[in-house]
């Protein structure tokens, strides 16, 4: 066993655990990452960065404010939408000082864009928040934190994947990682340890998220028995190239594209009146299905357009480069010229491991903390997103709580004044029986078609549109996965960068997630957010202002438990565009 001693490891090289080294510079941290650090997910994220600036109009914090709670269909946490809304402009100009490339308005200033379901005066009209470097906003922030990070020293091991938490008696001790290129375990012993891992969208056939976004860490937490809030919540982001998924940023509607139907009707005027195709993304993805279901798709098929054209060539390559490079690349058109075929896309998990506004994980209901161990980012649920995220909130979520995680750290490790004991004598024994039974067996199925039938089940029964018998088929359909599973086998059997051994290893923490969300879809008889149940078509206030925690126990049942909402400002009202 090789084990690292650090004051904090920090799993995931995203923004939010960047954020968080930075803030731990001074003290031994270590970064753990399964990619190397620039090619984390947050450099995928295109359009902006909210904050009211107010550079290009007026804007306020409280507007912002009122518009995270709304976009997510009041399932919000106010408390921690007012920290983020409050903290968002320092975010921004802390960025600017490191070096960032902001967009610029003539004068000089950040110059902003428009963005779905970001508004003023409470919801009057759409405004200019969106901070942005061309259509690469998350690459720039990826980078300037990576280079703070090395000017700080920070340590990373670079392609480690993180296969469990070291979680005993209500405190965590550390990590157990897989070193992909040797194949060896090793142990990260810590006195506080950060789940930045990101998100799971590899659950569905039709993603966004790349392919390392697997949820290893979010699945390590529910297997030691803490919770997961709000795991019916996934977001289906409505432009995502037709059949591939990948995504083409709101920033594009920001600047004046817009949806069409097979009539050539501009059909968001008739369901969002105010804000048209600028409505949050929960409300866009319904409406391109309910165009499809209704006759109206292209052709008669799956998908609608999103039109650039009357944008002209220079908006395309100025300010929507990687866009246009995207659609060219990918679909062999010319935005210029011809209009985009789109479908909704599997985008971003507003559930997962539930904190506190310091990013500490939370045991139960009551917030009872689990000492030495947080969460930032997507796989964390603090819960600003609510039921659905607006965009570019999930940049300004990972610099706020990673942020607020480092600095949360830092008197954890102050205080702590030695390591906690490790679990047990041989603290990797499970990780390690999981990877010999998979090396050692030699007949049974790959894990790609056991992943292939999980992705296609969950986009066919766990997608915009859910329904209870939709839902109990796709729970039955698990449980037979789960027995494929049991015997999957790999080719390779080898130590170094066996990708074989990798990829059954993540789809067993798929398979977990999936469980867990298809769970939650069934407990919450409601619609709301990006949780919609045909079977129950109306937010139910009464019953479901309300978050849900699945616990899994060792008889392999679900409990939930619930937690309130926390309402400061704005009582919950009816969610019109």
């Amino acid at each position: 066993m090789i084990t690292h001693t650090y004051d904090a490891v920090i799993v995931g090289a995203g923004g939010a655990g960047l954020r968080a080294a930075i803030e731990l510079a001074g003290h031994k941290v270590a970064v753990i990452t399964k990619l190397y650090p620039t090619r984390s997910h947050t450099g995928t994220a295109q359009g902006g960065i909210a904050a009211p600036l107010g550079n290009m109009e007026e804007d306020h914090w409280e507007w912002y404010m009122f518009d995270t709670v709304k976009g997510g269909d009041y399932l919000v946490d106010q408390d921690a939408a007012e920290v983020m809304c409050r903290e968002s402009v320092e975010i921004v100009y802390e960025l600017e000082h490191w070096g960032l490339p902001f967009d610029r308005t003539p004068d000089g200033k950040i110059a902003q864009r428009r963005f779905g379901g970001h508004t003023h005066h409470f919801g009057q009209g759409p405004v200019m928040r969106a901070c942005h470097s061309a259509d690469r906003t998350g690459h720039m922030i990826l980078q300037t934190l990576y280079q703070q990070c090395i000017k700080h020293d920070v340590t990373f091991f670079n392609e480690f994947q993180v296969l469990d938490l070291l979680v005993e008696d209500g405190a965590c001790a550390g990590v157990v990682a897989y070193h992909i290129d040797s194949g060896e375990l090793h142990t990260f012993h810590a006195k506080a340890v950060l789940l930045a891992v990101g998100g799971f969208g590899r659950i569905y056939k039709v993603t966004s998220n790349a392919h390392a976004l697997t949820g290893e860490g979010v699945a390590a937490a529910w297997r030691r028995g803490l919770p997961l809030m709000d795991m019916e919540f996934f977001q289906f982001h409505p432009t995502g190239i037709y059949k591939l998924g990948i995504l083409l940023s709101e920033a594009a509607r920001g600047e004046g594209a817009v949806f069409l139907n097979d009539r050539g009707e501009r059909f968001m005027e008739r369901y969002s009146p105010t804000l048209k195709d600028l409505a949050p993304r929960d409300i866009c993805s319904r409406c391109i299905y309910q165009e499809i279901r209704e006759g109206r798709g292209i052709g008669g098929k799956d998908y609608v357009y999103l039109d650039f054209r009357h944008l002209g060539p220079e908006v395309l390559e100025k300010k929507l480069p990687d866009i246009t490079e995207f659609v060219r690349v990918y679909q062999g058109l010319d935005p210029a010229r011809e209009p985009v075929p789109i479908q909704p896309t599997a985008h971003y998990a507003m559930g997962g491991v539930p904190t506190t506004v310091d990013a500490e994980v939370i045991a139960d209901e009551r917030n009872t903390p689990v000492r030495g161990l947080y969460a930032a980012g997507e796989c964390a649920c603090v819960s600003v997103h609510g039921a659905n995220r607006l965009g570019t909130n999930s940049l300004m979520d990972i610099l706020v709580f990673g942020r607020r995680a480092g600095r949360h750290m830092a008197q954890t490790i102050a205080a702590a004044g030695r390591v906690p004991a490790l679990v047990g004598h041989n603290p990797d024994s499970e990780v390690r029986e999981r990877i010999e039974r998979l090396l050692a067996r030699t007949a049974g199925e790959p894990a790609a078609a056991v992943r292939a039938d999980l992705q296609t089940m969950m986009m066919e029964k766990v997608g915009v549109f859910r329904t209870a018998g939709g839902l109990e088929e796709a729970a039955a359909e698990l449980r037979a996965l789960r027995e494929r599973y049991a015997r999957v086998k790999i080719d390779d059997h080898g130590r170094r960068f066996n990708t074989d051994l990798l990829e059954a290893l993540e789809l067993g923490a798929l398979l977990d997630l999936a469980e867990a969300t298809i769970a939650s879809c069934l407990h919450r008889t409601e619609s709301r957010g990006g949780h919609f149940r045909e079977d129950y078509p109306a937010r139910d206030d009464a019953n479901w202002l309300k978050h849900a925690l699945i616990y899994r126990r060792e008889d392999g049942r679900h409990e939930f438990r619930h937690k309130p909402v926390v309402i400061t400002r704005f009582q919950p009202q009816e969610r019109t565009y």
